[in-house]
């Protein structure tokens, strides 16, 4: 009987494995020197990329935006602009402006009858093409007080019955200390033998303030509510006060005397309270000194006929 070889030859089939694969070594790339030509273009590629998004930079100075129009109204009274208003209007308009300012200021209007007691003539014109600065002061005070300049500013004697103390001839209102001491000494040229009065809080105790105006005084200056308080307790007499000058300087915000915040509300007290009296009367004038921009005469005003 033969052997049964069959099943075995079957089964050894079934047990063969499959051949294997290339092996490990032969996956490899081919040795010798390797291909970075792949890789040059990758980073050719991102360097390309790179530089498309960059944007040009620009070689001159930046283009200069256009301004709003607040701020550029804003700028309309600095050094050769705005309107120095003693100069560019005749006094019934300037008159106009004030007491338009003062009717915004206090929420109410004037009647016709109040209107009737003020006059043109309590406003002081100043010279056309003359700057209004510190440097120019003094000059425009002499010219405002005419003939009588060195009686009313230089003499430093009190008076019996005539010129007591703390009554001042010049009045100067300014926003701020600092430019009411650049503004007297714009003044040198009266206080040799009279000494003016500084009437500002910074650095200035009432009580000092009293004690210096207990003397004959020819010129004060300060800001409206310190020269308020001292009218208050009767420090600072008006009975000889013969001009009053409005510093219309801007502040580094653009902001004056009737426009800055509570400076302009202690303005407006001291004037209704005290001054707009005594320019009724015709005892005292008014003079702007400085330039007031466009947007603010165009606030106040109505457009000129």
């Amino acid at each position: 009987m033969a052997p049964a070889t069959e099943p075995t030859a079957a089964a050894a089939g079934r047990k063969r494995k499959k051949p294997h694969g290339p092996s490990k070594t032969l996956a490899k790339k081919p040795s010798g020197p390797k291909s970075t030509s792949g890789k040059k273009k990758k980073k050719e590629k991102h360097k390309h990329t790179t530089h498309k998004e960059k944007k040009p930079q620009p070689t001159g100075p930046p283009a200069k935006q256009p301004a709003e129009p607040d701020q550029a109204a804003a700028g309309d009274g600095a050094a050769g602009g705005g309107v120095l208003l003693s100069a560019a209007m005749p006094p019934a308009r300037q008159l106009e402006f004030l007491l338009r300012s003062f009717e915004r200021a206090g929420k109410m209007r004037l009647s016709p009858l109040e209107l009737d007691s003020y006059s043109e003539r309590c406003m002081v014109p100043l010279a056309e093409g003359r700057a209004q600065d510190v440097e120019s002061f003094g000059d425009h005070v002499k010219g405002a007080f005419g003939t009588s300049w060195k009686e009313e500013l230089c003499e430093g004697q009190v008076v019996e019955g005539e010129i007591g103390v703390g009554s001042p001839a010049l009045l100067v209102i300014s926003s701020a200390a600092l430019r009411s001491l650049e503004l007297l000494r714009g003044l040198k040229m009266f206080t040799k033998e009279c000494r003016p009065v500084k009437l500002f809080a910074k650095h200035l105790k009432v009580e000092e303030q009293v004690a210096m105006l207990n003397a004959r005084v020819n010129i004060t200056c300060g800001t409206p509510s310190r020269i308020k308080k001292l009218i208050d307790i009767e420090a600072l007499s008006l009975s000889r006060l013969k001009l009053v000058v409005l510093d219309m300087q801007k502040d580094a915000k653009s902001f004056n005397l009737f426009t800055l915040p509570q400076v302009s509300k202690e303005f407006w007290d001291l004037y209704k309270g005290y001054l707009d009296p005594k320019v009724r009367e015709g005892n005292t004038r008014i003079c702007f000194y400085g330039a007031v921009s466009e947007r603010d005469i165009t606030r106040a005003l109505p457009p000129a006929e």
